[in-house]
């Protein structure tokens, strides 16, 4: 059986991976500007494997609304154009031969506030996992304490620390998802 130091240590790390799962999701949301992290989630049908697009070339951004995607083998060009255009990213490759260009338009207001929407429910869906983090730790203590493995009053201590540590968690999540809002706010 775990000792309470295991326990915290296991539920603590699931918590901390749910913060970093939420943090990529974020990097995917475009914002306007290039960054190559919108790249991360598409796959490229590469010799009948499925990889990333960082893997196959290298990736620039000459300014700030612009991004160069430029493979390393010129026959992986075509695969890279329709890996691009069935992603939802919602920008058309524009492909020269050599390098694929991807140019960011300036976002609508329209588009910003479906953008917004969609980072509130990453950040819902983040607090929900939490919170379900939360459920199992306590279940797990309850459990302990019912076959006489920990004391109430231990039982009443580790609760109490679950429900803090939670707290502390959804805290960092607002805030990571009200910084996501004003960035997107901000372009």
């Amino acid at each position: 059986m775990y000792t309470e130091d295991e326990a915290y240590v296991t539920f603590v790390s699931r918590m901390k991976k749910t913060l970093e799962a939420l943090q990529s999701e974020f990097s995917s949301v475009r914002a306007g500007r290039a960054n190559a992290a919108v790249l991360d989630q598409i796959r490229v049908d590469y010799y009948g494997s499925p990889t990333p697009i960082n893997q196959i070339g290298s990736i620039a951004s000459p300014d700030p609304r612009t991004l160069i995607i430029q493979p390393w083998d010129a026959t992986a060009l075509k695969n890279i154009e329709k890996a691009i255009q069935a992603s939802d990213l919602g920008i058309n490759p524009q492909n020269d031969g050599r390098v694929i260009r991807l140019v960011f338009p300036q976002l609508t207001e329209e588009r910003r506030k479906d953008l917004i929407k969609q980072v509130r429910k990453y950040g819902e869906e983040a607090k929900v996992a939490i919170r379900n983090i939360r459920r199992d730790a306590v279940e797990k203590f309850k459990k302990q304490q019912k076959a006489s493995e920990i004391t109430e009053d231990d039982y009443k201590i580790v609760e109490k620390d679950i429900q803090k540590m939670t707290d502390d968690f959804i805290k960092d999540v607002d805030s990571i998802t009200a910084a996501k809002e004003k960035e997107l706010e901000e372009i």
